[in-house]
């Protein structure tokens, strides 16, 4: 994708954040290895033919370490979350971890908000460009309209726990890929076993077919209770409307505020 030529400098400026750049590195292109310092012509002159050659022999290039293979990742993801015996231990460990590959390209890591002792707990797939520069879930106009969603139903940050399947941010806020998805999947299971709600949300498709392990999209599924097992207990689930798309569907809030009065309901029962 790229910006269209009669873009303001404002507009381009937007695009390109949207886009995931937010560093100006530079306009031209350095090579590093031709500002070596080299010997005056005079004192080339002299040197031995081997030397010579060894001056003009491209230097070597460095090659990346190998990326952990996808099955690895996911078996060592799932052995470094089982080890974690709290939620800041899991924070912990998941600051260290390096096996999936979107936590060079984002900012920071993003775990969670709220209160991790709360009956509620809502789960996104994954952070923006807003949660990804502040390091906090749904932050940006989709968080703002959560916490209008939260308030509807008597509740805020301080009576919820916030969380996301994947905690790094994809660039240029692409959907994780299935392998990126299958992960960070133990840490985030094992976050929910920590926090141990009496009810889950998940926020959008992509987070209750992840957790839930269903198929059906969104549509079929918001406003049904299902079983999340956590490992330690069977918890409610119920899958709604992500707030980004109802920022782009507005007609359907009325189906997202029937699932928040459902939970309302099952919070008093």
């Amino acid at each position: 994708m790229t910006p269209a030529p009669e873009m303001t400098a404002r507009e381009l400026l937007d695009f390109y954040l949207e886009a995931g750049v937010d560093a100006l590195v530079g306009e031209e292109a350095v090579d590093r290895f031709a500002a070596v310092d080299q010997p005056a012509p005079a004192a080339r002159a002299s040197l031995p033919a081997a030397a010579k050659a060894d001056m003009v022999r491209p230097a070597p290039t460095l090659q990346p370490a190998a990326p952990q293979a996808p099955d690895e990742a996911i078996m060592a993801a799932r052995e470094a979350a089982r080890t974690a015996a709290s939620l800041d231990e899991l924070r912990a460990i998941l600051e260290k971890f390096e096996g999936c590959a979107l936590k060079g390209s984002a900012t920071r890591m993003v775990f969670a908000d709220g209160n991790p002792a709360a009956k509620v707990m809502l789960v996104g797939e994954a952070p923006g460009r807003d949660e990804d520069i502040e390091g906090l879930p749904f932050v940006g106009r989709s968080g703002k309209l959560l916490d209008r969603m939260l308030a509807a139903i008597g509740l805020d940050r301080t009576s919820v726990y916030i969380a996301n399947v994947v905690p790094w941010r994809p660039p240029g806020n692409r959907t994780p890929t299935p392998q990126e998805t299958q992960i960070c999947l133990p840490f985030i299971t094992r976050q929910i076993e920590l926090a141990d709600p009496d009810i889950l949300v998940c926020l959008g498709g992509p987070s209750a077919q992840t957790l839930l392990n269903i198929k059906d999209g969104i549509t079929k599924t918001r406003g049904r209770w299902f079983t999340f097992n956590s490992g330690k207990r069977d918890i409610r689930a119920i899958p709604t409307f992500h707030p980004a798309f109802l920022l782009r569907s507005p007609l359907q809030k009325r189906f997202a505020w029937r699932d928040m009065l459902s939970v309302k309901k099952a919070l008093s029962e």
